[in-house]
């Protein structure tokens, strides 16, 4: 197992594919093993492997405590995904050759490699992200629908305002409430879904209902 040469390109896209679905080396906080590699990286990881780049600050932020973090740091090679060689040990002797083969090197298979294991957890993340559920916004309110008179006909007036149908719009619990003088309000409770009904088309929507309802308030909006 390993990273391959966390001084190269190619390594660094292991690391990075590594850390897709990671926070750390190993485990859940950070440990030895997070110094181990991050002393091997000899420079920030580029913007585009946003993941090892990530884990780079991060762990970075701990340069002070990093000898009380937990574990025992181990050789570079003991870390990191097991489909790849550990080319550390080969690394320092092999530098020269690298820089004159002209026909390829370990660090491109290494990077057709890593290429292929990015676009599997690319695919796998993608996979997971579209079976999760939408959230949907709702808002619970009460409103307050004020007749004209004493006289009114309560019960058709709720009947009414009931009638209103839409997407996204349920009808809840409801209650008069005296006012004065006679007068009682309909003060109904409704759930609605924010992207679909708003409380401006239920004012116009109840106070159509004009032989019946004088005006429209709402008592209570809250976020669900």
């Amino acid at each position: 197992m390993g990273f391959g040469d966390l001084k190269s390109a190619a390594g660094l896209r292991v690391l990075n594919d590594f850390l897709a679905d990671k926070s750390y080396i190993e485990g859940y906080v950070p440990s030895q093993a997070d110094i181990a590699v991050f002393e091997a990286i000899a420079a920030p990881p580029p913007a585009d492997l946003f993941h090892a780049l990530r884990w780079y600050n991060h762990i970075k932020s701990y340069e002070k405590q990093k000898a009380s973090l937990p574990g025992v740091k181990k050789a570079l090679g003991k870390y990191g995904p097991a489909d790849v060689e550990d080319t550390t040990g080969a690394a320092a002797d092999s530098k020269d050759d690298d820089d004159i083969d002209l026909f390829g090197s370990d660090d491109e298979e290494e990077s057709e490699e890593a290429k292929k294991l990015r676009e599997e957890r690319l695919a796998q993340y993608e996979s997971k992200k579209s079976k999760k559920p939408a959230v949907i916004a709702k808002s619970s309110i009460l409103l307050d629908v004020k007749p004209w008179d004493d006289e009114t006909d309560m019960a058709k007036l709720e009947e009414c305002v009931r009638s209103i149908q839409a997407d996204g719009l349920v009808w809840g619990s409801s209650k008069l409430v005296p006012v004065g003088y006679g007068i009682k309000k309909l003060q109904i409770q409704c759930v609605v879904e924010d992207d679909k009904v708003g409380t401006d088309m239920l004012e116009e929507r109840i106070t159509a209902f004009e032989d019946y309802v004088q005006s429209m308030d709402v008592a209570a909006f809250n976020k669900i």
